[in-house]
């Protein structure tokens, strides 16, 4: 997501904000104003995400009702009547958690996801964590390919040791002969954790894209066995290096990121920060 386009939403969200007439600093949002902006087409697809934020809100302990308010308005019609609509109030958190319940394929939805989890509008610490959810969400489609072709080739007659030397010769495909302990050493990795949980977004990706390939290419081919399963696994990685090749880029040479671990639990921290932040809509 480039820096125009985060600029050009954060002023659309911002321009959005409400503040309580009772309690100004009370920040809040109309969901009807966010719908679009949101990329959702349709109310009743909207209040399915709205509804998911309401159920998540439940799940980890918070009252739904501090920051979910149903609300009715009235809204002008073409013959100069009014007719009421339903809509929600919603503090940054209900926000929040909408987004989290949303698509990231869709760039308002990835850019939402950090907006309201920020107190601050600095677009720099808003792209920064837009970065980081980024790489979050690789990692984890990188663990369901991977878990995907375990399950896969483990009917087709490869174990769980047989799985671990197909992924790593695939490693040493993709990062230039290194395999993964090889790249672990290198990066000090210790012996018990995964060599993508500190990789960088675009090396995920990477491995998650080969991984992808060889599956689905398993399944078409209806391929056997560690050996012609390691061979396709291996071409798959080699051709994704050489796709990284054409572009200058070669992943052994890329610096290792924080430990994704760390991220995962500096995100699940912040998420009780916005909640206790946010504040509660008042009662009727």
């Amino acid at each position: 997501m480039n820096s125009d386009l985060i600029l050009s939403l954060q002023v659309q969200f911002d321009q959005l904000v409400q503040t309580h007439p009772e309690e100004q600093s009370l920040e809040f949002w109309f969901a009807r104003d966010l719908q679009e902006p949101l990329g959702y087409a349709r109310w009743e697809n909207f209040m399915t995400a709205i509804q998911r934020a309401i159920d998540s809100c439940k799940t980890t302990g918070y009252d739904p009702e501090h920051h979910f308010r149903g609300v009715t308005k009235m809204v002008p019609l073409g013959s100069g009547a009014e007719r009421p609509i339903d809509d929600f109030m919603l503090t940054r958190y209900a926000c929040y958690l909408i987004a989290q319940n949303g698509d990231p394929r869709k760039e308002p939805i990835a850019f939402a996801q950090s907006y309201f989890a920020l107190q601050t509008r600095k677009q720099e610490l808003i792209e920064e964590r837009i970065k980081l959810i980024g790489r979050l969400e690789a990692r984890d489609k990188l663990r369901a390919s991977e878990k995907a072709l375990s399950d896969n080739i483990f009917e087709r007659g490869v174990d769980d040791a047989g799985f671990g030397r197909i992924r790593s010769k695939g490693d040493a495909a993709l990062f230039g002969g290194n395999t993964t302990q090889a790249m672990k050493d290198k990066f000090g990795i210790t012996q018990t954790r995964p060599l993508a949980d500190f990789l960088p977004t675009l090396t995920i990706a990477a491995k998650n894209l080969a991984t992808e390939m060889t599956n689905h290419n398993v399944r078409q081919a209806d391929l056997q066995g560690e050996p012609a399963i390691t061979k396709e696994h291996v071409q798959n990685n080699s051709s994704v290096r050489e796709m990284l090749g054409q572009r200058g880029i070669k992943p052994e040479k890329l610096p290792p990121e924080e430990d994704i671990k760390k991220l995962e639990r500096r995100v699940k921290t912040e998420e009780k920060r916005i909640e206790s932040k946010s504040g509660r809509l008042p009662k009727d």
